[in-house]
């Protein structure tokens, strides 16, 4: 019998499970043209609308898994990966990269580019003059070999459905599907060829997901997909209230890395960096404990190797990472009000940052590299009228400053303010 791509769309439709094949022949035939895109839409949507079940997800990331092309790695070590929803000042990728490489693992990290109010890995890295982002499949291989981890973009071979799939979905309002993401991030992770995966999902004013009982609910569907796929995957929960580290925008990240690769980064941006990579060093089995792992990764720090290892890596792409990275004029904000700061809109200043040039409102977008926010309070500190809150870098002769919407990021109340913790949860919650 004919596959009837219109009783598949009513049947999800109508909150029945799609079989396998049924998901198979769907994403099949999108892939190669004979499904046209409204169909796929419609299924989009249907999926939207009465969700998945942890099987039905997992097949459909098998499914755009499939689309394209794997890696594959020899055997004798351990390839492993970090995956980030996103955030204000998240540069943990840019760290732990080589950080895991000098532990002896094989970092292999596709990376995206951003797109609304979070920062993207690859526009960071581009502010490194030189640094290439479009390396060959081969090209990823051969340094990954080399050198011990590699951070690009996507290729046109790998997930060419989500590709195509996540153009649809930006277009029709179903970006925000957790089957739907789950199989959109997998299906790339995956086609790594990983041995293991950590996941950061991030919940907060900065996040994609603002409550912690969402971040629960895709934190599951990611880990639960990933170990179906028979890749040992784990999520941290972690807090998006706040930017990460100091600074957020392009250049000032990269020197921000660097700083802390020499020993001198914020204190929760080396904790997270920490955590995460133990999580994936006791996965790998080259750590007992996460105490352990995290011990291991932080005498890479101390020692200097992990900022050694970044220029290593940065080289290997054709960058120069003492090459100057040029950082727009600063201009200091100052409170208007004396309190405790009592909560920031993180999503806000990220829409600052895209407001001045350092990022994209649509992918066509150019970006001014140079333009970045640094933060100067966190969220339970005393601050006093007139004390600077951001430090902005921005070509703003035009006037294009607003000191007011700034200003408004941050919440200040009377009352003392409760700092919120940098890791929430893990998933799956084990000692």
């Amino acid at each position: 019998m004919p596959f009837n791509p219109a009783s598949v769309i009513a049947k999800k439709r109508d909150g029945s499970a799609l079989t396998r094949d049924e998901i198979a022949e769907f994403v099949g035939g999108f892939t190669n043209g004979s499904i046209p895109e409204y169909q796929m839409s419609a299924l989009a949507m249907a999926i939207y609308l009465c969700g998945m079940s942890t099987a039905e997800t997992a097949a459909l990331t098998e499914q755009m898994l499939a689309s394209g092309v794997q890696l594959r790695w020899p055997a004798g070590s351990h390839y492993v990966d970090k995956h980030s929803t996103g955030g204000v000042g998240d540069k943990v990728s840019l760290l732990l990269a080589p950080l895991l490489a000098c532990c002896g693992l094989r970092v292999p990290m596709i990376s995206g580019r951003g797109l609304g109010p979070t920062g993207g890995t690859l526009d960071k890295l581009e502010s490194i003059p030189g640094f290439r982002t479009d390396l060959s499949l081969d090209e990823i291989r051969e340094i990954t070999a080399r050198v011990g981890c590699v951070i690009t973009g996507a290729s046109a071979e790998i997930a060419p459905a989500d590709r195509r799939l996540y153009a649809l979905r930006d277009v029709t309002a179903t970006v925000a599907s957790i089957p739907l993401i789950t199989a959109s991030i997998m299906s790339k992770k995956l086609a790594e060829g990983l041995d293991a995966l950590v996941l950061d999902v991030k919940v907060g004013s900065g996040a994609f997901m603002k409550t912690l009982e969402q971040a629960r609910e895709l934190a599951r569907s990611l880990v639960e997909t990933g170990r179906r796929m028979g890749v040992a995957t784990s999520a941290l929960i972690t807090d998006m209230s706040q930017p990460l580290g100091h600074m957020a925008g392009n250049a000032v990240e990269v020197d921000e890395t660097v700083a802390a690769l020499a020993g001198e980064g914020p204190d929760d941006l080396i904790s997270l960096t920490n955590s995460l990579g133990a999580e994936l060093l006791v996965a790998a089995g080259l750590a007992s404990t996460r105490e352990e792992g995290v011990a291991q990764i932080q005498q890479h720090i101390d020692s200097g190797r992990g900022l050694e290892k970044l220029r290593e890596m940065v080289a290997a792409q054709g960058g120069d990472l003492d090459a100057a990275r040029p950082i727009a004029p600063a201009t200091i904000i100052e409170a208007t009000r004396a309190g405790f700061v009592a909560a920031i809109d993180v999503e806000a200043l990220g829409y600052e940052i895209i407001r001045l040039g350092g990022g994209r409102r649509v992918m066509s977008d150019s970006i001014d590299h140079s333009v970045g926010i640094e933060t100067l309070v966190s969220i339970g500190d005393r601050i006093e009228r007139g004390q600077p809150l951001v430090r902005v870098f921005a070509k703003h002769e035009d006037g294009s400053l607003d000191r007011e919407s700034l200003t408004s990021c941050f919440q200040i109340q009377d009352e003392a303010a409760t700092k919120p913790p940098l890791v929430f949860e893990r998933y799956p919650d084990v000692p």
